[in-house]
């Protein structure tokens, strides 16, 4: 009860600062520019923080962990890929992508490719990504809330929707920028401080017994004697005989996979093997060992380091944030700062994996497991003031990472939204953000027992196997057509759709090693894809756009040039062929 107090404390604590911030970065907020992208005068230093903290996402804060308890070391591809593809990212598009002057990716397709029907296929997919991506963040948010105080899973949801919602709409991104820089330390300081407390208390009290019972090749044994609430249907498998009891008493389970029916009560004695359910590790040997899954495995593997490396410059919040630098030198500085932030942040959601293993591993039994870097603080130091406070400091940067990641998400999509999907309509651009929060919220208040890293790996696959292609390729090779760039999205997009039905429909015990890419399809949607834009492109060579030249100067021209073409300060029907004058030719 300690630990509920506290947690309770510290997400009020977070939301009142939001807010404040937020109200007091509005104060000059007065023009379009200043709701969609902060006048373009913010500093590298200040946007790396803020584009870190919209970055580090429910996925990053709670799910890595969640994946690291359950699958083992495999599980590190998703912090490395989700850090690395910022690498890619100042590499080949955040200085271009700036120069560009495109506020949005259906901007950047209008004016390198010239195509309205391909501004307007940019567009479904930019919504398309923006709400998959935040749907994990409002099931974050319903999850804290259930795990840490026991409130109903919707009222998570509604909450930061709704105070997303308020933030934003005071300032839009120029608050925001404030508002997300400000979460970013927090979040740091709210994984880092937890880490290095309970593994200093993991280090001090019999750490050479608990380092044994990592490498210990059999299962994770529970500490206490534990009851489980199994709240889903689930498939447990039990890896070495175990006694328990449920509501028809005493049961004896040989190893195997057994359905447990959603309500039931498993009691469990101390010193019984866990079992977990039927996609995690069963026994601490396979979980520290890396690709013991065969050929399915490594397919699955080099399909995550795909989606997550090449999908980070396809994500639409992400672009939108590099359009407040003030150039293309200043964007490509402030990816490199982001490169730092990001790398010390994922160094301890591991830590928090490690240690769940033993001290929570009853969340093996549900696969709940995206709650363990909130449930830690209190199994570890029990509940007192001491584990109260790393409670509140969790709780604290858990609700700032789904604030953060949602606030960013809901600015961009009401842009789409109110440029493309409602152009020439007079709609107030505080209506359509409240229009943007409407479907992303009908989808998370069922699917409350989702893995949160996968449901955003989803969202980076299909950044990857759309946007990516249409980036690199539009970026550096003049011979890329619309009807090409459209072609590789549809396929990229669709096969990566279809893979997420078949994997909702279909068994994996029917589909094989197959399994392995339709959970992550990404290493065959992404060459696809590119191999799909290049071949339409080769054979529409008379679509190449006439002004390609000059397009691809201004994307690529030093900034002291001046050839910036800032297209959120004009109408968006005004023509763009031409590029505006730089400097030395006044």
């Amino acid at each position: 009860m300690v630990a509920e107090s506290w947690s309770l404390v510290g997400i009020a604590l977070i939301v009142v600062a939001t807010l404040g911030i937020g109200f007091w970065g509005s104060r000059a907020a007065r023009t379009t520019s200043d709701f969609s992208a902060a006048r373009q005068l913010v500093p590298a230093e200040r946007n790396a923080a803020a584009i870190s903290g919209e970055y580090l996402s429910a996925a990053s804060f709670l799910g890595v962990a969640g994946l690291v308890l359950k699958d083992g070391v495999d599980a590190l591809w998703y912090p490395i890929g989700f850090a690395a593809g910022y690498l890619a990212l100042m590499l080949f598009v955040a200085a271009p992508m700036r120069r560009s002057g495109a506020y949005t990716l259906p901007d950047f397709a209008e004016a390198r490719l010239d195509s309205l029907g391909l501004r307007w296929l940019c567009a479904v997919l930019t919504l398309l990504i923006g709400w998959l991506y935040l749907v994990p963040q409002l099931q974050g948010a319903g999850l804290t809330l259930a795990a840490i105080i026991g409130f109903p899973y919707w009222i998570g949801v509604v909450a930061v929707v709704v105070i997303v919602l308020v933030s934003v709409l005071s300032g839009g991104m120029r608050a925001m920028t404030l508002v997300q820089a400000f979460q970013y330390w927090v979040k740091l300081f709210a994984i880092t401080l937890p880490a290095f407390g309970l593994f200093m208390l993991f280090l001090a009290g019999g750490s050479a017994h608990h380092r044994q019972a990592l490498r210990d090749p059999h299962p994770p044994a529970f500490r206490h004697d534990t009851t489980v609430h199994v709240e889903i249907d689930v498939r447990m498998r039990v890896s070495e005989p175990v006694w328990l009891s449920d509501a028809h008493g005493a049961v004896y389970l040989r190893p195997g996979v057994y359905p447990v029916a959603a309500g039931s009560e498993l009691h469990f004695p101390a010193g019984a093997p866990v079992p977990v359910v039927a996609d995690g590790e069963p026994d601490n040997d396979s979980w520290l060992t890396p690709q013991n899954k065969g050929l399915a495995g490594l397919l699955e593997t080099y399909s995550v380091i795909i989606a997550t490396f090449l999908g980070t410059m396809g994500l639409p919040h992400v672009l939108a944030r590099f359009y407040t630098n003030p150039s293309g030198h200043s964007a490509r500085r402030t990816t490199l700062y982001v490169l730092a932030m990001l790398g010390a942040f994922y160094l301890f959601p591991t830590v928090f994996g490690l240690l769940s293993r033993l001290f929570v591993p009853y969340l093996l039994v549900t696969g709940e497991t995206d709650a363990a870097v909130l449930l830690l603080p209190q199994a570890m130091l029990g509940d007192n003031w001491v584990g109260g406070v790393l409670a509140l400091v969790t709780a604290a940067g858990a609700f700032a990472a789904f604030l953060s990641t949602s606030s960013g998400l809901v600015v961009n999509t009401a842009g789409v939204l109110s440029t493309d999907v409602l152009r020439g309509r007079s709609v107030d651009f505080r209506l359509v953000t409240v229009l943007a929060c409407v479907v992303p919220t009908l989808l998370a208040l069922p699917a409350d027992h989702q893995d949160i890293a996968r449901s955003v790996g989803l969202a980076f696959a299909l950044a990857a196997s759309t946007f990516c292609p249409v980036l690199v390729l539009g970026i550096w090779w003049r011979g890329l057509t619309a009807p090409g760039a459209a072609a590789g999205m549809l396929v990229g997009g669709g096969g990566v759709l279809l893979a997420a039905a078949v994997h909702d429909f279909v068994p994996e015990d029917v589909l094989t090693w197959w399994a392995a890419l339709i959970r992550q399809p990404a290493l065959v949607t992404v060459p696809l894809a590119f191999a799909v834009a290049v071949a339409v492109s080769r054979a529409t060579r008379s679509r190449i756009p006439p002004g390609v030249g000059r397009v691809m100067l201004r994307l690529h021209a030093p900034d002291r040039l001046g050839f910036i073409d800032d297209r959120l300060a004009r109408p968006v029907s005004e023509p763009t062929a031409e590029p505006r004058r730089g400097r030395h030719e006044r």
